[in-house]
């Protein structure tokens, strides 16, 4: 198994396969990526990139964006990533809102399972995040979800100060209703401005609370997460990735832009690694795969 300098095993990759998004969420972390650099890959472009991380034994792979399901050819994308030896499953993350449209068709060519965000349960507050009135249209998304047989549906709740703590029991509710996972997830960002500091919360109350309804917890191994198993029947993940040693101790992945750049780290843009270009100019599977080894290299723990 591939590892980094640090001692931690490459084991999946996340790709951006587009800046778009039809959302405007006011704290979207656009993947680390620049928007403004670059134009997107192509389907196949992005398989020989799986292909290369999977012949190291990187058999985990996440698409993500912007929005992904925007891109009018992203059924050829997963179909393209699954067939590709060595890959054991395809898995997206989406805003949601056009997956109930999507969702048999992404099943049949090859995605496992899928994570959508859903911050809240009111339509007036979803409207203030995400800029858009679409909350049943997401719902419906993860019903479709669960209908076409994507396993599991994880729902993305980010914790926002002063706008969604205290729904919390609703979304936990909300979870074991629909029989999905819920993912309560710590505000993140590389620079602590002023509005990561006027909605960051800190999740110690909520897993207080969750230890008090868990039968038992378990510790996943992708960024040593918690996850409470609650009594009478429902899942919760919380991730708190920021000022954590533990979870960047533990992380298993890299990422790809959707401009084709390898980035060791969400938080750095300093020691991103361009493989699109040479790709582009006819650059050996050898060269490539000596860029890939050289992201792997500048990867480190960004807290410490």
């Amino acid at each position: 198994m591939l590892k980094d300098p640090y001692g931690r095993p490459l084991e999946s990759i996340r790709i951006s396969v587009t800046q778009r998004c039809n959302f405007n969420c006011f704290y979207c972390h656009r993947e680390g990526e620049d928007p403004s650099q670059g134009d997107e890959m192509t389907p196949e472009e992005i398989r020989r990139i799986v292909e290369i991380a999977a012949s190291f034994g990187v058999g985990k792979v996440k698409l993500t964006g912007g929005e992904p399901l925007l891109r009018s050819d992203i059924l050829d994308i997963v179909s393209g990533i699954h067939k590709t030896r060595g890959v054991k499953e395809v898995s997206m993350t989406t805003n949601g809102v056009l997956l109930s449209k999507h969702a048999y068709e992404l099943k049949e060519a090859g995605l496992a399972r899928v994570n959508v965000s859903l911050d809240t349960l009111t339509a007036e507050k979803f409207k203030r995040i995400t800029g858009v009135d679409a909350l049943k249209s997401v719902i419906l998304g993860i019903t479709k979800a669960k209908e076409a047989g994507l396993y599991p549906v994880k729902v993305n709740m980010v914790l926002l100060k002063g706008l969604n703590e205290n729904e919390v029991s609703e979304m936990i509710a909300f979870a074991r209703e629909n029989d999905v996972i819920l993912q309560i997830i710590e505000l993140e960002s590389p620079h602590e401005s002023e509005w990561y500091r006027e909605y960051h919360a800190s999740l110690d109350s909520v897993e207080r609370l969750l230890e008090s309804m868990a039968e038992r917890i378990t510790i996943r191994k992708m960024h040593h997460r918690k996850k409470y198993h609650l009594q009478g029947g429902g899942e919760v993940e919380v991730v708190k990735p920021m000022h954590n040693t533990e979870f960047c101790r533990n992380c298993n992945r890299i990422r790809v832009t959707s401009n084709g750049k390898l980035k060791p780290c969400l938080f750095r843009n300093d020691n991103l690694v361009d493989i699109l270009s040479p790709m582009r100019r006819g650059a050996s599977e050898e060269a490539l795969r000596e860029l890939f080894l050289e992201a792997v290299k500048r990867r480190e723990p960004y807290f410490r």
